[in-house]
């Protein structure tokens, strides 16, 4: 499975592999077996080229094992590692994935970065992780974190941006948004992934919490603009779907491809959302 464009047939190259599950996390805080049922249905359904990498906790490999001896997989899941147990764990819990190869393809490690992001704790993350594999640092938000996203990016690791989560401080602003996209745009070859509270494609208000997300599509808009010189915050201020699906349509396949060598991939509890939205704004 490739991760980047142009991707599988019958799907833009601006979306392939787009959507990496999280449905193990919160808000849906599925079991494992319903999660994993769930994933394999997507990966065998219409839209499977937007669906990427299933996302599992180091410290649920047991449980994940477990589920997938009993489903007997025709491939191997292609997975991506969080890191939950510290930094010191990652390399038995990398060995536990190589030893069931038959079940589990490691894509991707992913963990956050401790409140100073050294240089010594970044060259541990590359020696623990196989070349192969991509390596995810999430810089925690705050006071220096633009110069933890820029050693990220040093060291050869995708940065994250957390997007949301269950309380306010979680959302960032816009002009936090931007200013991140700004420093990842200007490192040549550099790829960000995204996560939490973007399972709807344009930026709105949730009704029942009050708080306002990002849209996963004003991310995709605002990476363009920020490659080509256009105003990146109107974009991610944008609650216009329409207009940013054009605006998304109207990329060449050379654009589409830069767009999303900068925006890699982001993490959705939820699958059938933001394939929905994208079949509304008639993007797939």
């Amino acid at each position: 499975m490739e991760l980047t464009p142009p991707g599988p047939r019958g799907i833009p190259p601006l979306f392939a592999r787009l959507v990496d599950d999280s449905a193990l996390f919160p808000p849906a805080d599925a079991a494992m077996p319903e999660a994993l049922r769930a994933h394999f249905a997507s990966r065998t359904g219409e839209h499977a080229g937007v669906l990427g990498v299933f996302l599992c906790q180091a410290s649920r490999l047991p449980e994940l094992i477990t589920e997938l001896i009993k489903i007997k997989p025709k491939e191997p899941l292609p997975l991506s590692l969080i890191i939950d147990t510290g930094l010191g764990g990652v390399p038995k819990a990398i060995s536990i994935v190589e030893s069931r190869d038959e079940l589990l393809s490691l894509r991707m490690v992913e963990m956050p970065a401790p409140s100073d992001v050294d240089e010594v704790w970044l060259e541990r993350v590359s020696e623990f992780v196989p070349e192969d594999v991509i390596r995810v640092v999430e810089p925690r938000r705050g006071v220096g974190w633009l110069d933890g996203v820029r050693k990220v990016i040093e060291h050869g690791s995708w940065p994250k941006i957390r997007c949301g989560g269950q309380a306010g401080e979680n959302f960032p602003s816009v002009d936090e948004v931007a200013d991140f996209l700004s420093v990842v745009s200007g490192a040549p070859g550099a790829s960000f992934k995204a996560t939490n509270s973007l399972h709807r494609a344009v930026r709105h208000t949730d009704p029942d919490s009050g708080f306002t997300h990002h849209g996963f599509l004003n991310l995709i808009v605002a990476s363009a603009r920020c490659l080509s010189g256009g105003d990146v915050r109107e974009a991610l201020e944008s609650t216009d779907g329409q207009a940013l699906a054009d605006e998304a349509r109207g990329l060449s396949e050379p654009g589409a491809k830069a767009v999303r060598e900068l925006f890699a991939s982001y993490a959705a509890a939820s699958f059938d959302e933001p394939v929905a939205d994208l079949g509304e704004l008639e993007l797939l």
